[in-house]
């Protein structure tokens, strides 16, 4: 207990030398308490890394100029948008008619045969190969093929799809794509 006591009593120490660090690096005295503020927490975390008797002032002076030129390049990644006309050109697919579809969707899988459901969310939804279902099912290729195929009939007529146009994005969504689309008139 005394180490983590003596190693908060001289990180507390250093924080005005790192306060007046970061404002020669950032120029504002909120940023330069966040940066601060983002040392210390790093610090603390890996406290147990630091070596007892060695700089501690010096570490903590690299972690908060790492901090600062992560910072940096993040910055560069960021586009300034205050009038917000950058997010109003973004658009997203509704999720409500998606969200409705996935219960729909489930709730026809439960009804399933145990065989078929089984059968189908190896191959259909964890991409096993019919052959690496069938090991897990300790039977053969054929039967896990049948169960899957019967298991997809079945889907289809619990959930009333009637043709190759009931699957894939809807009108909305293919509106959407057409519009955030690079090659869109």
């Amino acid at each position: 207990m005394s180490d983590t006591y003596d190693f908060r009593a001289e990180l507390l120490a250093v924080i005005p030398n790192l306060r007046a660090f970061a404002m020669s690096l950032v120029g504002a005295a909120d940023k330069a308490d966040d940066l601060v503020q983002e040392t210390l927490v790093r610090a603390w975390d890996k406290r147990s890394s630091f070596t007892p008797g060695t700089n501690l002032k010096g570490w903590l002076f690299t972690i908060l100029r790492n901090e600062f030129y992560s910072q940096m390049r993040k910055r560069k990644r960021e586009v300034s948008d205050p009038e917000g006309a950058m997010a109003e050109k973004l658009s997203s697919h509704p999720e409500q008619v998606g969200r409705l579809d996935m219960e729909d969707f489930k709730k026809a899988v439960n009804q399933l045969p145990e065989d078929q459901r089984e059968a189908l969310i190896l191959v259909g939804a964890s991409g096993f190969s019919y052959e690496e279902a069938a090991e897990i099912c300790d039977c053969a290729v054929g039967t896990i093929k049948s169960r899957v195929s019967r298991a997809r009939t079945q889907l289809a007529t619990i959930l009333k799809l009637e043709g190759d146009g009931e699957f894939g994005p809807d009108a909305v969504a293919v509106g959407v794509m057409n519009l955030t689309s690079p090659n869109a008139a």
